[in-house]
C-alpha cells in the first residue's frame, strides 16, 4: 500500500459537512451583503486568471474581448476561494501529518517512466480534458454539485452524477492498471 494513504486522513463525513457548512455560510453572507447570492464555484476563476496575465502582454485585447468583458477580469471573492482552497488543503496536510514533498507520485512513474516530456503531455492532456470538460458544462463539480444539488437544481443533480461517474470510471481504470 501507498505510504500516502497508510496515514491518518480526515473523515469525509467531517470534510464534507464542513463544505456544506461553508457553502450556506457563503450563500447566507453574501445574501446579505451583496445584491445577488454568490454560489461555491471555481472555474470561472481560472479565467479570469489567464485574462488577468494576458492583460500584462496585450491589454487592447482583454479590453476588447466580449468573453473577458463578461467575466470581468479582476481579483475578486472566487479568486480569494481558491487560493483559500490551496492554503487550507496545505494547512490540512501539516496538520493531518499527510504533507509529502516528493518530486514525481509514485503512481505516475508507474504510469508514465522517467521521462519527463512524457509527464508533461500527460498532465498537459489531462489537463486540457478537465478544462473543457468544465467549460462545456458550464461549471466545475463545486459549482455544479455542492451549489446546484444544495438549491435542489436538476442540471446540480444531473452533473454530479456525472461527475461521480466519470471519477469512479477513471479511478477503476488507473487502479486496475496499477495492479
Amino acid at each position: 500500500m501507498n505510504a500516502m494513504f497508510s496515514k491518518a486522513v480526515w473523515s469525509p463525513y467531517v470534510a464534507g459537512a464542513l463544505v456544506g457548512i461553508l457553502a450556506a455560510i457563503a450563500v447566507v453572507v453574501s445574501t446579505n451583503v451583496l445584491p445577488k447570492p454568490k454560489y461555491l464555484g471555481t472555474s470561472t476563476t481560472f479565467v479570469r486568471i489567464a485574462g488577468l496575465i494576458e492583460k500584462q502582454f496585450a491589454a487592447e485585447h482583454v479590453a476588447g474581448n466580449e468573453y473577458f468583458k463578461a467575466k470581468k477580469v479582476k481579483i475578486d471573492w472566487q479568486m480569494m476561494l481558491v487560493a483559500g482552497i490551496f492554503l487550507g488543503a496545505l494547512l490540512s496536510s501539516l496538520i493531518g501529518k499527510t504533507f509529502n514533498t516528493e518530486k514525481v507520485p509514485s503512481m505516475w512513474a508507474e504510469f508514465y517512466g522517467k521521462n519527463r516530456l512524457v509527464r508533461a503531455g500527460a498532465a498537459f492532456i489531462g489537463g486540457f480534458i478537465a478544462l473543457f470538460g468544465v467549460r462545456l458544462a458550464g461549471g466545475c463539480p463545486s459549482g455544479h454539485g455542492l451549489s446546484g444539488t444544495m438549491q435542489l437544481a436538476v442540471s446540480g443533480l444531473i452533473a454530479m452524477v456525472f461527475f461521480l461517474a466519470g471519477g469512479i470510471l477513471t479511478a477503476g481504470i488507473v487502479y486496475k492498471r496499477r495492479k
